[in-house]
């Protein structure tokens, strides 16, 4: 798998839903990452390793910096494609 350490509006499922300015890209700083961009602090230090062994973690994580980092449209995508994978999860628990 190839390391992603994209996040927020540049990190998918928002990076299909959100056309961005190629300067403008989100990242999580770590060693073996394949894009530049500005520099967003990860929730935890794990994070980027974390989101490179499970791609739905690091969904739910890229999610959680555009609620966070995001403007308004992308704070309410990114809120409504987090509550639906969090709603997937759920089901698929029970």
């Amino acid at each position: 798998m190839t390391p992603q350490p994209s996040t927020a509006h540049s990190a998918p499922p928002l990076a299909a839903k959100i056309a961005g300015e190629e300067e403008d890209v989100a990242v999580w700083p770590c060693p073996y990452g394949n894009a530049r961009g500005v520099w967003v602090s990860p929730l935890y230090k794990s994070v980027p390793d974390a989101a490179q062994r499970d791609p739905d973690m690091y969904e739910l994580l890229a999610l959680a910096d555009a609620v966070c980092i995001g403007r308004a449209r992308e704070r309410k995508l990114a809120g409504e494609l987090l509550c639906r994978k969090v709603e997937e999860f759920a089901r698929e628990a029970v």
